[in-house]
């Protein structure tokens, strides 16, 4: 360990304190125990799903934060401190740890705050030469991998993405690349329909001018899709990802809604179309996966896509880190002009 950081360094944390109050409050990050790393954060990315949902309170407060990352702890319930995209450097490294050495650049699950102190098997490595802002991506990027892998879309099938915001652009950016023949999708919001044509897409519809399941029955001659992902955050989406898939088809919900209840229409289409509902969640694996997929393995396809697509357009504000206050406000007021929001470190 080096000497120059054997004691407490000030860390700086985003915390929400109630429903769309954010504060930033002071700590310190400790020095690396064994097997642990201590990090200097240079760019986190807010979530614009699950993230924006515990800013407004919309997540069952007794529920627990994820048990499968020890960078988060306890629950839901205010005040929280919530964030899951930090890149950063390795400033120090606790005995024993082999993998990480100062100066390497990392991605951690971890909230958004200026110095923290993390087991080493937590981070992920990134390419030295990587833009650290496109570093931010990892998690979204592995959540729609997880989402292809449990879609499974076959060669020559038809795959519609219900929301276009980064996990349903970069399901959508996949999606081809997995096998699909046909790619449609589906957005409110005229930059991200913008960016989903960019992203490979072969029909964007906005759901307010015309009709999501006209259009793909209109294109696949009354099938329908074969394989529908829900990425909306919006439980009312579910019922248009019924009418769309097609017969013995697959509809696979990728968002999280939280509080919100979904009223689901099951009478009809879903019960004489005999279709397959599945929630797609990244903290596991599909189990007919497991016997040769690891969570690890899975990461590593995630971040070789940093390299590979084009997701520097997808950044569409960065904000100093100590008006993180004013960038939550930023989403949730003007969701039309955001896609990704990220907090820059080095200018706070």
């Amino acid at each position: 360990m080096s000497s120059e950081f054997d004691q407490e360094c000030p860390a700086v944390s985003v915390w929400f304190t109630s429903p769309g109050i954010v504060e930033l409050r002071t700590s310190s990050a400790r020095p690396p125990g064994p097997g642990e790393v201590r990090i200097e954060a240079l760019f986190s990315g807010i979530s614009h799903g699950s993230e924006m949902m515990v800013y407004r309170g919309e997540v069952p407060p007794e529920l627990s934060l994820d048990s499968t990352l020890p960078t988060l702890q306890g629950s839901f319930s205010f005040p929280v401190k919530y964030g899951y995209a930090s890149v950063g450097r390795v400033i120090d490294v606790g005995s024993g740890v082999t993998e990480r050495a100062e100066g390497d650049l990392v991605f951690a699950f971890n909230p958004h705050e200026t110095c923290y102190t993390v087991p080493a098997t937590v981070l992920i490595g990134l390419p030295r030469e990587l833009d650290p802002r496109i570093g931010i991506f990892a998690a979204n990027l592995e959540t729609a991998v997880n989402a292809l892998l449990d879609a499974a879309p076959r060669l020559g099938e038809r795959v519609v993405v219900i929301g276009q915001g980064v996990v349903g652009l970069l399901i959508t950016h996949l999606a081809r690349r997995a096998g699909a023949s046909l790619v449609v999708t589906s957005d409110l919001y005229e930059k991200r329909r913008r960016l989903s044509r960019s992203a490979g897409a072969d029909l964007v519809v906005d759901p307010s001018a015309e009709s999501l399941p006209e259009r793909v029955s209109a294109l696949t001659g009354g099938t329908g899709a074969d394989v529908v992902i829900e990425a909306s955050g919006q439980p009312r989406a579910l019922d248009e990802a019924v009418k769309v898939a097609a017969a013995e088809g697959r509809v696979v919900v990728v968002s999280w809604y939280g509080t919100k209840r979904a009223d689901l229409a099951l009478g009809s289409d879903f019960h004489r179309k005999r279709l397959t509902l599945k929630s797609s969640q990244v903290s596991n694996l599909d189990p007919s996966l497991t016997p040769r997929w690891t969570i690890s393995r899975r990461r590593e396809l995630a971040v070789g896509y940093l390299s590979e697509l084009s997701l520097d357009e997808l950044i569409s504000h960065v904000l100093p880190f100590d008006r993180a206050a004013e960038a939550y406000h930023l989403i949730d007021e003007q969701p039309a002009e955001v896609i990704q929001v990220v907090l820059d470190y080095e200018r706070h």
